[in-house]
């Protein structure tokens, strides 16, 4: 298939992320004739998943802009956390949210547009553990296995990545 063809899609990746929440996306988004661009901390570096599996990045996401993708995929694990932590990725995910563009985030992603200060208002979901995180953010937050708000799409866990995927592709065509 080709329903995203010419869609180009940027999905964050460093050390400790959920394994499952971005190669599913990954996999799916490229199914569907979209270019997916991986970006770490650093340009060709390879980064281990939470299971092990690893993960090279194409670019580093400190050389980045919005204007040239249609789309934004944080996915979870740990890595969220430590990515929080750098300006560069909160500057580059606000962008996305200020242009309008999608972003999805799944399970622990959600840590990062709570930092890059994108959710107020924003009626989403995550898994359980950060919902405190994601309502203190001002965030309206639901146990549902996907949630669609304007241009942010939100899911749980890995066992909601079927659902997931089906929204980012319906957005995005």
């Amino acid at each position: 298939m080709s329903t995203l063809k010419g869609k180009r899609i940027l999905i964050f990746t460093g050390d400790i992320y959920e394994d499952l929440e971005l190669w599913y996306p990954k996999v799916r988004l490229e199914e569907e004739g979209a270019s997916v661009v991986l970006a770490g901390p650093e340009a060709d570096t390879v980064y281990a998943g939470k299971n092990g599996y690893p993960c090279k990045s194409d670019v580093s996401y400190k050389t980045q802009s919005a204007k040239n993708y249609d789309g934004l995929v944080i996915p979870g694990g740990y890595m969220p956390d430590k990515l929080r932590r750098d300006q560069a990725v909160l500057d580059l995910t606000r962008e996305f949210h200020e242009a309008g563009k999608m972003i999805a985030f799944i399970c622990h992603a959600g840590w990062i547009p709570i930092s890059a200060k994108v959710l107020k208002g924003v009626t989403l979901t995550s898994v359980n553990a950060i919902k405190d995180d994601l309502e203190n953010a001002g965030a309206i937050w639901k146990d549902e296995p996907v949630v669609v708000d304007r241009h942010f799409i939100s899911s749980r866990t890995p066992a909601d990545l079927g659902p997931f995927a089906k929204e980012m592709i319906k957005f995005l065509s």
